[in-house]
């Protein structure tokens, strides 16, 4: 009797100690600061990397918003080999050339590809990042934070892969996985609860708090039209702790309308400029 209620003590000792040692989950605020209220300045995210300078998915890119912003957004995809890489499209085409797709090829195979010289001359010979090699720069940044979309359908396997990397680096709480699928969203809040993610979706629902409450997530991905065709949902997004952010806007008028509204971030190809726009209309961000 004795050691079956030491046992039983021990077990709940080793329960509390767990619950104790446990993450809890993110949210917006811990991600993003305060959520904005209307005509206070959003944080600007570079999309890609900061296209205006440098080939989109770069490290030369990349590493430029890194240094400068406190978000930089980037896409993942797995080469045939199951490597995590950084590329946009659903094929090489535009940017090198190759009609096949990132999955049809191995790490090696994607590496032998320019995805520089159709940028511009100073860029040919620049190679496809690995997931690995960003989130090694990002970490040498203590300030910068990433967006990662998971393009298209994952495991939960596939997952993993990406959550492991994060670990390794020790980029906890620093990365933000976004997919527009609910697939992908599923899989990351099985693999890792905890790992703050974000939605990304075209047309906002007109009440989109129980959406959100059901995936976790800490913010919605969406376009300006959508947030000004409901501006609505966003106060009530807000009234629960979660954030909106809007891509991919490159013109004052588009910065002017979100930033009127209240949104927390703004994706664009054009940073410098933004930061520069915010300079101006927002002094003292």
């Amino acid at each position: 009797m004795r050691i079956a209620c030491a046992l039983v003590c021990t077990l709940a000792i080793a329960a509390l100690l767990l619950v104790a040692t446990t993450p809890t989950t993110a949210s917006a605020v811990d991600v993003f600061g305060a959520l904005r209220v209307p005509g206070e300045a959003a944080l600007i995210v570079g999309h890609r990397g900061d296209r205006a300078e440098a080939p989109e998915n770069t490290m030369p890119s990349l590493e430029l918003a890194m240094d400068d912003l406190s978000f930089v957004e980037t896409d993942v995809q797995l080469s045939r080999d199951g490597v995590p890489v950084l590329f946009h499209d659903s094929t090489l085409e535009r940017v090198t050339g190759d009609r096949r797709s990132v999955g049809d090829l191995d790490l090696d195979e994607l590496r032998r590809l320019d995805v520089g010289g159709w940028y511009g001359r100073d860029h040919v010979g620049e190679r496809m990042p690995t997931l690995d090699e960003f989130l090694a720069a990002l970490a040498l940044r203590e300030s910068a934070r990433a967006l990662v979309e998971l393009k298209a359908d994952w495991t939960v396997e596939e997952v993993r892969t990406v959550v492991d990397l994060v670990e390794r680096h020790q980029l906890r709480g620093r990365v933000v996985l976004q997919s527009f699928s609910l697939e992908t969203l599923f899989a990351v809040q099985r693999v890792s609860p905890t790992t703050p993610r974000i939605m990304l979706i075209r047309e906002l629902p007109a009440d989109p708090v129980p959406l959100a409450e059901r995936l976790g997530v800490v913010g919605f991905g969406t376009t300006a039209a959508s947030v000004s065709a409901a501006p609505g949902a966003l106060e009530a997004l807000h009234e629960a702790g979660v954030a909106v952010l809007c891509y991919t806007l490159n013109s004052h008028e588009r910065w002017q309308e979100v930033s009127a509204l209240g949104v927390d971030g703004i994706i664009t190809d054009q940073p410098s400029e933004l930061d520069e726009w915010l300079a101006v209309t927002a002094p003292g961000t």
